[in-house]
C-alpha cells in the first residue's frame, strides 16, 4: 500500500498563534538583531514562545500536511446534524483521549497544544460540596465583587488608568471557588441582566459561565481559573470602541462594524503591554470570535489554528450574548441560545466542545423561571448532570398565577405529583418577570433556597478522583 502524499509547507504565522512543538525557520528581522544562538529552532517550553512575542511580530515555521484530511476537518465539511434535543436522551459520548497527558503542569499555557480530539482528557471529577442554597449567600457577594471589578476593570481603562491585574485575579479566583463548591448558585446568577450594564455584566457572566464549563470538562483547577480570567478580560478592547458605536441602538453599519471587529485587536495591545503572564488572555481577547470554517475575525483562523481557549471562551460568549438585552436585541431563552449553538456546531463553533457545553447548561439551567403543564410557575434552582429535563425548581406561582405560600422546592428527577396525581413536567421556559417573577428580587430576599439534595449515584461528576 502507497504511502499517503506529504508535502514540507512553510506559514507565516503571528507570534500569537506559536505553540510548543512547532519548528521556527525564519523570524520577521535578522537573527543577529534578537536573543536567539541558533537560526532555527524547535520551541521547547513557554520561554521561547514569550521570547520571540517579545522580539518578533511575526515568524516563518516549518509545518507538515498529508494528503488525507484529519477527522476534524472532514467534521467541518460535513457535520452530523443529530437532534437537538437527542443530547438530553442519551449518554455523553465519552471524551477520553488516551494520548493526551494526565500529568500536564496546571501552571503551563493550556493553549500550546491540543490533542486531536478538541475535548481535552477529563483529569479530574468534581463533586458538589454544598447544596445551592448552601452557597448563595456566598456567591451573591462574589457576585458583586466580581461585578463591581469588571466595571472598574472598564472604566478605568476607558480613562487610560493600568489594568489592575491582581484584583483582577483575586475576585476571578475567589468565583472559581464558589464554582467548584457548586456552580449553580453563580450560573443562576448570572441569569440576572441589565441592558445597561451589559459589557461589564457580560465579562463577568462569561468568566463564571467559562469557569463552570471548565469544571464541566474536568480541567485541573489552575486550568479553570486561567480559563475564567481569560473569560474577565476578553473583551477589554471594547473600552476603545467609540461609545456611539458600542451603544448604538440600531444595526450598525459596515464601517461601524469594522471599527466594532477591530476590539480583539485592541484587546490583544491592552493585554500585552500589562504583563507577560497573560499570554492566554491575549489569545483569548486577540482570536475569541475567530470560527472553526474560517469565517471569523480578525484573522480568519481556521479550526486547528484556535487557541483552545479562544474556542471555549469564543463559545460561552456567544452564548451569553444571545440570552442578554444589548441595546438592538432583546435576550433570547437559554433554549434558543442553545438551538443556535447547535445548528453551527463544527461550522462556527467545535464540534465536541458545543456538545459538551450543552449538555452541561442544560434546557432549563438555574435561574430559568419555567411554566409547569398544569400552569403552575417556579424558578429553577440546580441541574442534575444526569438529567437535565428534570432539575429541581422552587415553585413560587399557583396555576392561577396567585403567589404560592409557602414557596416549596421540587425535585422533578424524583417524578412529585400534583394534586390531580399528575406528575410535574415542564411546559416552557419564560422571560424574567413573567407573572411577577423578577429573579433579582428573590435572590436580593434570600428566597432562592432548598433542601439538601442528593447526588446521583451513577454520575461520574458526583464522584471525587482518587
Amino acid at each position: 500500500m502507497s504511502e499517503p502524499h506529504k508535502e514540507i509547507i512553510e506559514s507565516q504565522i503571528d507570534v500569537a498563534e506559536l505553540a510548543i512543538g512547532m519548528h521556527v525557520i525564519r523570524l520577521d528581522r535578522p537573527w543577529e538583531d534578537t536573543d536567539f544562538l541558533l537560526q532555527g529552532f524547535v520551541i521547547r517550553d513557554q520561554t521561547e514562545i514569550d521570547a520571540l512575542r517579545a522580539q518578533c511580530d511575526f515568524v516563518v515555521i516549518e509545518g507538515r500536511v498529508t494528503g488525507s484530511p484529519r477527522p476534524e476537518q472532514e467534521r467541518i465539511k460535513a457535520p452530523q446534524r443529530s437532534g437537538f434535543m437527542d443530547l438530553f436522551r442519551r449518554k455523553t459520548r465519552a471524551t477520553l483521549n488516551p494520548n493526551s497527558n494526565p500529568n500536564s503542569n496546571p501552571n503551563s499555557n493550556p493553549t500550546q497544544s491540543q490533542p486531536e480530539s478538541s475535548l481535552p482528557r477529563k483529569r479530574v471529577s468534581y463533586i458538589n460540596k454544598v447544596d445551592v442554597g448552601q452557597e448563595m449567600e456566598t456567591a451573591v457577594l462574589r457576585f458583586e465583587d466580581a461585578q463591581q471589578t469588571a466595571k472598574a476593570i472598564m472604566s478605568g481603562l476607558r480613562v487610560g488608568r493600568a489594568l489592575d491585574l491582581n484584583n483582577a485575579r483575586n475576585v476571578v479566583n475567589q468565583c472559581v471557588e464558589s464554582v467548584l463548591r457548586n456552580e449553580s448558585a453563580l450560573l443562576l446568577l448570572t441569569k440576572i441582566k441589565h441592558q445597561d450594564e451589559y459589557t461589564a455584566e457580560h465579562c463577568i457572566n462569561v468568566s463564571i459561565l467559562a469557569a463552570a464549563f471548565g469544571k464541566h470538562l474536568g480541567l485541573l483547577e489552575g486550568e479553570i481559573r486561567t480559563l475564567a480570567l481569560c473569560g474577565l478580560l476578553h473583551d477589554v478592547g471594547k473600552t476603545r470602541i467609540p461609545d456611539n458605536v458600542l451603544n448604538k441602538p440600531g444595526a450598525l453599519t459596515p464601517q461601524e462594524f469594522d471599527v466594532m471587529r477591530h476590539h480583539t485587536t485592541h484587546g490583544r495591545d491592552i493585554l500585552m503591554a500589562t504583563a507577560r503572564s497573560l499570554s492566554a488572555a491575549v489569545d483569548v481577547a486577540f482570536s475569541h470570535h475567530e470560527r472553526m470554517d474560517g469565517s471569523g475575525y480578525p484573522r480568519g483562523l481556521r479550526a486547528e489554528q484556535i487557541p483552545y481557549f479562544a474556542k471555549i471562551i469564543g463559545l460561552v460568549d456567544t452564548y451569553d450574548a444571545i440570552t442578554s438585552n444589548r441595546v438592538y436585541d432583546k435576550g433570547r431563552a437559554s433554549m434558543q441560545a442553545l438551538d443556535i449553538i447547535h445548528k453551527h456546531r463544527g461550522a462556527q463553533f467545535d464540534e465536541e466542545l458545543a456538545n459538551a457545553f450543552i449538555q452541561m447548561i442544560g434546557i432549563y439551567p438555574p435561574g430559568s423561571i419555567v411554566e409547569m403543564v398544569n400552569g403552575e410557575v417556579g424558578i429553577v434552582i440546580q441541574s442534575h448532570p444526569k438529567h437535565k429535563l428534570k432539575p429541581r425548581v422552587l415553585m413560587v406561582r399557583e396555576a392561577d398565577k396567585s403567589p404560592m405560600s409557602p414557596f416549596r422546592v421540587l425535585d422533578l428527577k424524583t417524578g412529585p405529583v400534583d394534586n390531580a396525581g399528575t406528575v410535574y413536567r415542564i411546559a416552557r421556559e419564560v422571560p424574567d418577570g413573567t407573572h411577577g417573577i423578577v429573579l433579582q428580587e428573590f435572590v436580593e430576599q434570600g428566597l432562592i433556597v432548598s433542601a439538601p439534595a442528593e447526588p446521583d449515584s451513577d454520575d461520574p461528576d458526583t464522584e471525587s478522583a482518587p
